[in-house]
């Protein structure tokens, strides 16, 4: 028997565009098949779900366990200290706490994320087993041999392993997505990143403008996580990483959080830190929390004949309905607490 179709009516933020409409948008079977123009609409905004571009959520068994050291010392393969406690952690511990970090992503409107996944095959059944159950999609990018059975294989670092160019080769032979660490703490890794022709760049914190516009030429995505930066100590002003000139560049800009040891998976908190510190136009800013979401083959941005993957914020249950500029609140002010529905069909 054929469901009633849903209908979700307010102001909707429409296509990459982002557009700000007032819409009813009918949804049938989990796709958008109608987005009507409609006057006057309920004082809700709508918003496409958010995909967390970066993250380490296996890092939640160690939240807050302290900034000691230099990123070598922190998290750096094999011997940082976010590995050695990933390594005594039981599997038990690991899966809850990464269940219940996606549970709190979820809360906040994300609903998937891209995963660099520490211990082999069996980090990444780890990940699958606890976001089982979920409306969620990690894309996960397998690590120490997990890339067999992942989605995609992530490098900490090309400087960290001599062999990469035959384990990237070896990896894109099986057609999985390549997604590498580079610049986040100089930039004299990241030409011999660009070389291996990534489909996925973290980081980026000290690019050069020729770095950038090679990016660009070669459209490869740079996710960057400036909270991360800034926590870890590789960045302490508005040129790092540099977005004013990724956005001049042309660059493909996304959104992650990267560590949960050290950074909440809250991209509404990764927005208004980005917003206020680097002063990015709010729409390239929001475009880029929801971006990263079409390496997972199903755009999150809505349009007509998509899965539906958005949320709503009734603006009437807070101060945001005094709002002149819908677009800098959301990415601004608006928090986890302000949602009122999730509408995630993945």
């Amino acid at each position: 028997m054929k469901k009633n179709p849903l209908i979700v009516s307010g102001h909707a933020f429409l296509g990459e565009e982002l557009a700000l409409l007032p819409v009813d948008i009918i949804i049938e079977d989990g796709i958008i098949t109608a987005i009507e123009e409609s006057a006057p609409v309920p004082p809700v905004w709508i918003c496409p779900a958010f995909f967390n571009a970066h993250t380490h959520i296996g890092d939640t068994i160690a939240m807050d366990c302290g900034i000691n050291g230099d990123l070598v010392a922190l998290v750096t393969p094999p011997d940082g200290l976010k590995h050695r406690l990933l390594a005594a952690a039981s599997h038990q511990d690991l899966v809850r706490g990464m269940h219940l970090s996606i549970k709190g992503m979820i809360a906040g409107g994300t609903a998937g994320c891209a995963d660099f996944r520490e211990g082999g095959a069996g980090g990444v059944s780890a990940l699958r087993e606890a976001a089982s159950g979920l409306l969620f999609q990690p894309f996960i990018f397998g690590r120490e041999g997990g890339q067999g059975v992942a989605e995609g294989l992530g490098i900490s670092s090309i400087r960290d392993n001599s062999s990469f160019e035959t384990i990237v080769a070896d990896a894109r032979r099986k057609g999985k997505k390549i997604a590498m660490h580079a610049g986040e703490k100089d930039a004299e890794d990241i030409d011999d990143a660009i070389a291996l022709e990534p489909d996925l760049l973290i980081h980026c914190t000290h690019a050069t403008k020729k770095q950038l516009r090679e990016c660009s030429d070669r459209q490869i995505p740079i996710a960057v996580c400036p909270r991360s930066n800034w926590a870890l100590g590789v960045a302490s002003s508005s040129g790092h990483p540099p977005l004013k000139l990724m956005q001049d560049l042309g660059c493909r800009i996304l959104l992650g959080t990267d560590n949960v040891m050290f950074v909440p998976p809250d991209m509404f908190s990764e927005m208004s830190f980005t917003s206020t510190v680097y002063r990015i136009d709010p729409k390239v800013l929001l475009r880029a929390a929801i971006q990263g979401s079409e390496m997972t083959g199903t755009s999150f941005f809505i349009r007509k004949g998509q899965r539906a993957n958005l949320f709503t914020i009734d603006t009437t249950r807070s101060s945001l309905c005094f709002s002149r500029d819908p677009l800098t609140s959301l990415t601004k002010r608006a928090s986890s607490c302000q949602i009122a529905n999730n509408v995630f069909n993945l």
